[in-house]
């Protein structure tokens, strides 16, 4: 039996965009639902035409503003899918959402047509942190959006950004230990990055915000993962924490390295060693999907050592490592090829990476030196 297959669906429509954001997100004063709902469902069935033989373990509403989508787009794209492959009996189908009352409006509606878990964009319960990070919702409306979805989903997470600038140690355990309080199952709590194009890098180019350096940085995350721990969601990627067993399957599916279809604008794929992507643009997916009946921009076939590579990358970001014989097995390359056992072997002395039998992993110390540490184990040529 092929592995369960995931199904990521790109809704890439936004209220205002973020200062921090680099997703594929846009603004728009209109839009035409019933065009979007018939190209979604025209990029789905092209997708399901070259992936036959599958069934769906996971589903998720990626964006953009996915709970801005109407619940009966919502509802077709989840019955196309069953129609296409048919649904796992415990499928799980993420939406992302965030805390703003209209979107917590559709939270019965949107559990009514299928969706099982929600993935709630946070970021921060602060009045003042919420103004500098663009957000556009209050701390009062997130608590209400978390009580809301765990009223309505059977799964909740929420999303919060720290190591902000001028954040204290004992502000950001406050902080987390208010999060930890509400009880969900998973949480992702990611450090401020500045990405390449956001107005938070214009900023910081004219030293007008200035991020925590390394050291304290380090602090404020290993105060993340004692008080996670402690609380029972321990981490299980860089910066995802959850209860055994309630970890994102849909997230474990990428990092894992199984084949994934990706529909909606710039929407990225992965599928019997092909790569594939959309169209970004909004106008220009909706061209693509009249002209021909799909959104894509690009498929190309992914060289063995670029899909052996790519495993390595995603997997060793779990704390559960990577199966080399799976990586093995899907790349047809021998673990010589794409795994640098001197650094390995060297890095293992030093207590940041251990190896049981054929799984490979970075231990906790190292974690924090992740990037360096693939730089030097994995074999990119």
């Amino acid at each position: 039996m092929a592995e369960p297959l995931a199904l990521y669906v790109h809704w890439p429509f936004c209220v205002s965009k973020c200062p921090y954001c680099d997703f594929n997100s846009h603004v728009r004063e209109t839009v035409d639902q019933a065009i979007w709902r018939d190209a979604l469902l025209a990029d789905l069935r092209h997708e399901a035409a070259l992936l036959p033989g599958r069934r769906v373990g996971s589903i998720f509403f990626g964006g953009g503003t996915p709970s801005l989508m109407p619940p009966a787009t919502v509802a077709a794209v989840i019955a196309a899918a069953d129609r296409a492959w048919g649904l796992a009996d415990d499928v799980e189908i993420t939406l992302e959402a965030n805390p703003n009352s209209v979107e917590v409006a559709n939270f019965a509606d949107l559990a009514a047509a299928g969706v099982n878990r929600v993935s709630i964009g946070v970021q921060s319960f602060d009045p003042e942190v919420l103004e500098f990070l663009g957000r556009a919702h209050s701390g009062d409306e997130a608590r209400r959006a978390i009580a809301a979805a765990q009223a309505h989903f059977a799964r909740v997470s929420f999303d919060l950004i720290y190591a902000r600038p001028g954040q204290s140690l004992a502000a950001w355990e406050s902080e987390l230990q208010g999060a930890l309080a509400f009880g969900t199952g998973h949480l992702s709590l990611y450090q401020l990055t500045i990405e390449p194009g956001t107005r938070f890098a214009t900023l910081a180019a004219k030293g007008a915000l200035v991020i925590p350096d390394g050291d304290t940085a380090a602090d404020l995350f290993d105060a993340t993962q004692a008080m996670t721990r402690a609380a029972g969601l321990p981490r299980y990627e860089v910066s995802n924490h959850a209860r055994p067993g309630e970890e994102s399957r849909h997230n474990l599916a990428y990092w894992r390295y199984a084949d994934y279809a990706g529909i909606g604008p710039g929407a990225h794929g992965r599928r019997l060693g092909q790569a594939t992507e959309r169209h970004k643009k909004p106008e220009n997916f909706i061209a693509a999907v009249e002209r021909n009946g799909h959104g894509l921009k690009h498929e190309s076939d992914l060289p063995s050592h670029e899909r052996a590579t790519e495993a390595l990358l995603m997997g060793l970001r779990l704390t559960e490592g990577v199966d080399l014989t799976r990586i093995e097995a899907r790349s047809g390359l021998p673990r010589a090829a794409f795994v640098d056992a001197e650094a390995a072997a060297r890095l293992m002395k030093q207590g940041l990476m251990r190896q049981t039998g054929d799984r490979l992993s970075v231990t906790d110390d190292g974690i924090l030196l992740l990037d360096s540490i693939l730089s030097e184990v994995v074999k990119t040529h």
